[in-house]
């Protein structure tokens, strides 16, 4: 009867399958047989998506060519294919979806190994790895609570309030610093507030969505004021100025865009959305506790005990204004990257933080999960498959009469939304801004009213784990799921397309007159 045993054990891992238990024990050994059949096709049944995956993809690489697509670029977009549908309905752990990625890449394009090793760590790997590294460090010295507490001191207790707060707080700090910055450095804020709730995630599981989401949205949403906000909004300045701008032309001087006319652009967008973030977050996640005062009188407690900043605590924070300096200033000569991996290195030496509290706080299967999606990205555009695929959809444009106008705007929003979604979204605009600013030139639309379409619709990276390096690391917390990036990502899409094609329409126009 062991064996049994071990049988059972098994299936008391699967509830649906806890009716075979009682047959087991009324029946006897003579059932085993019957039991294991019922795994395996319990097993089958939660890997489905797994394998309906991979049958498109082998069926994909079974299709002939379309035009203007080369073999490899058919392979990476199959291979592209197949991770979305892994990545949105996870029949696997991500980091496994990770590992077929690099492999697919070596064994299908035929890339050596040792150069596909080199693709997976890019200076936005590094800034990810380093990032998180820093956020256990601020929680090891406790830094999350203060900041915490001097949100709530302004917010009061009321959760919608405090959400709110923390989008402004992370929106105000992305639009000048970078939404990846902001996210590794709120996320510990927001968990503080969550564990303080309650110890068991299963009874703050919406509570932990909302404010995690107030966190990587509100990033999100404030990457398009500046220029300084995203890799994105300086590569559409630059195609401006090296498609339109001619030194013996006055008239092109409006295609030469600064800092301060971005912001006389985007910021008013960015700060609109601000409300609808939290608005959108609560109409969807409905927290548990409308009201957190229970959190946040424990959080006036820990912060009274802890006392005044100790020598330690005032040493972490000068290592985090210099970190936050140097991203601003020094990050363009030598890299976001670099400059987290010597803040985490600062801590390291300092003795503020140990070896053993980075390995075991860190997920590193979040850290090659972007790996592999930004190196999967990179053969997008070598292989020529996105802009085989920006092309194609824009052909699709004509015949429905979306070649100008709104119908224009709403496509070409449409696409960049579809493509920073699986791919970085500076890479997304360096793909798609020379097609669709001469698209523009093409259908009489204004060059610069599209080329803030493309790359304010580069910030619409709702949708995925990987569609921005702030959504990979509130993911890294925990407390999600894939599906609930899918679950508020199309609601928050669908606002923010609203509010664009509103600022397109009305208030773009006049700026340029």
């Amino acid at each position: 009867m062991a064996d049994i045993s071990l049988v059972t054990d098994s299936l008391r891992a699967h509830p649906a399958a806890g009716a075979w238990l009682l047959r087991v024990r009324r029946r006897g050994y003579q059932r085993v047989m019957v039991i294991h059949t019922q795994i395996n096709l319990y097993y089958f049944w939660e890997k489905r998506w797994f394998f309906i995956a991979m049958a498109l993809g082998a069926f994909m690489l079974t299709l002939p060519l379309p035009d203007g697509l080369s073999r490899d670029g058919m392979i990476v977009l199959t291979m592209s294919v197949v991770a979305t549908i892994l990545f949105v309905t996870e029949p696997v752990p991500l980091p496994t979806v990770a590992l077929l990625i690099v492999v697919g890449q070596i064994l299908l394009l035929g890339i050596d190994s040792t150069k596909v090793a080199k693709s997976l760590m890019t200076d936005s790997v590094l800034f990810i790895m380093g990032s998180l590294m820093l956020a256990v460090a601020v929680v090891k010295q406790k830094l999350d609570k203060r900041i915490a507490w001097l949100i709530v001191r302004f917010t009061g207790t009321k959760t919608s309030r405090i959400c709110f707060g923390i989008s402004v707080v992370s929106g105000l700090l992305a639009s000048f610093i970078g939404e990846h910055t902001v996210a590794a450095m709120m996320l510990p804020v927001g968990m503080i507030l969550i564990s303080l709730t309650s110890d068991d995630p299963k009874k703050v599981r919406n509570l932990a969505a909302v404010l995690l989401f107030s966190i990587c949205y509100g990033a999100s949403v404030a990457g398009i004021g500046t220029p300084s906000g995203g890799a994105r909004n300086a590569i559409m300045i630059g195609y401006w100025k090296e498609f339109f701008y001619d030194p013996t032309d006055p008239d092109s001087a409006r295609f030469l865009i600064d800092y301060l006319r971005w912001m006389t652009f985007a910021y008013p967008m960015f700060l609109l959305q601000l409300p609808l973030v939290t608005l959108v977050l609560l109409f969807t996640f409905r927290p548990e506790y409308r009201d957190l005062s229970r959190a946040v009188a424990k959080l006036r407690t820990q912060v009274r005990e802890e006392g005044p900043m100790k020598p330690g605590d005032w040493v972490s924070l000068v290592f985090f204004i210099i970190i936050l300096w140097a991203w601003i200033f020094l990050s363009v000569d030598i890299g976001m990257g670099t400059v987290a991996i010597l803040g985490a290195c600062a801590f390291l030496i300092a003795g503020l933080v140990k070896w053993e509290d980075l390995n075991s706080g860190v997920n590193w299967g979040v850290v090659l999960l972007y790996a592999a999606a930004i190196s999967l990205g990179v053969e997008m555009k070598i292989t020529g498959a996105a802009t085989w695929v920006a092309e194609s959809f824009l052909t699709l444009l004509t015949p429905i009469g979306a070649d100008q106008g709104i119908g224009l705007w709403v496509a070409v929003s449409a696409l960049t939304t579809g493509v920073t979604n699986t791919m970085s979204n500076g890479a997304a605009v360096a793909v798609l801004g020379p097609i669709v600013l001469n698209l523009a030139s093409a259908a009489g639309e204004s060059p610069i009213v599209i080329g803030f379409i493309t790359a304010v619709s580069s910030a619409f990276a709702y949708l995925t784990v990987v569609g921005t390096p702030a959504c990979t690391i509130v993911y890294a917390s925990g407390y999600l799921k894939t599906t609930d990036f899918l679950t508020v990502g199309w609601r928050m899409v669908i606002v923010s397309v609203v509010v664009m094609l509103a600022a397109a329409s009305f208030y773009w126009p006049l700026l340029e007159t």
